[in-house]
């Protein structure tokens, strides 16, 4: 998981991410001010968790921009941990916070094999 914490370092300074821990899962938050569920993208591609998104903003039609300095574009790949699986993850944002859940890859629950005798 140092691989997840250090990847998470290297983030804009505008974006703020906790990493908390479950016997079952890990729960990712990123304050993420202005984004919605239509101006982000989160998937899992080969062993990393891409998240691609960009603040929305409402620009009243008499005013324009004279300096732009709230722009957030993300566009970062992190690393999972290794016991950390895409299947059956979940993410929510409300409020410009993104909190995704990556379940923890489970060994199959153990099973006897019958054995008979010739």
């Amino acid at each position: 998981m140092s691989a997840l914490r250090e990847a998470l370092r290297d983030l804009p300074d505008a974006v703020f991410a906790d990493v908390l821990e479950s016997d079952d899962a890990y729960l990712l938050v990123l304050d993420l001010p202005g984004v919605t569920s239509d101006t982000i993208d989160v998937r899992v591609e080969g062993g990393r968790l891409v998240i691609e998104g960009q603040r929305s903003k409402d620009v009243p039609r008499e005013f324009r921009f004279v300096e732009e300095d709230r722009s957030v574009f993300l566009d970062a790949e992190l690393p999972l941990p290794p016991n950390a699986t895409g299947q059956g993850a979940e993410g929510t944002v409300r409020k410009g916070v993104l909190e995704l859940r990556l379940p923890k890859a489970t060994a199959a629950p153990s099973t006897t094999v019958p054995i008979d005798e010739d």
